[in-house]
């Protein structure tokens, strides 16, 4: 389900697509009820490569919704060694991301949200294989 989500939708060409699926897709994973399916999407490093990427595009609505996915990945504490290895491979580029990282109008909640994200990617060290 998941490999044609991401890819129909999540990198879709079209603005529209991508930002309703970021934002449904966000809604799927923290509903409590889906906590198992969330904790499978957060061990892909297929999934994680797609996240990042849409942390990058232009638009801030995609942004602040694929930063509320992304922080399930860096909250997950059963990390697989490849999530980790790719989250301190990229750590600084995430955390010059983040400091940047700015909502139109002010949010205790993101703020301390994001805070939480830099600690904990700043606090990652590369597993052993």
């Amino acid at each position: 389900f998941f490999a044609d989500y991401n890819s129909k939708l999540l990198e879709s060409s079209n603005y529209i697509t991508r930002r309703q699926a970021i934002k449904l897709l966000g809604d799927i994973l923290l509903d409590r009820s889906n906590s198992a399916v969330m904790i499978r999407y957060v061990s892909s490093i297929g999934n994680l490569r797609i996240l990042m990427n849409l942390l990058r595009e232009s638009s801030k609505s995609i942004q602040m919704e694929a930063f509320h996915v992304f922080k399930l990945f860096v909250a997950n504490q059963n990390k697989p060694s490849d999530i980790v290895g790719v989250l301190v491979t990229n750590r600084s580029k995430l955390l010059r991301l983040f400091a940047d990282f700015k909502t139109d109008k002010e949010d205790e909640q993101f703020e301390a949200d994001k805070a939480q994200v830099v600690k904990e990617i700043a606090a990652l060290e590369p597993q052993e294989r």
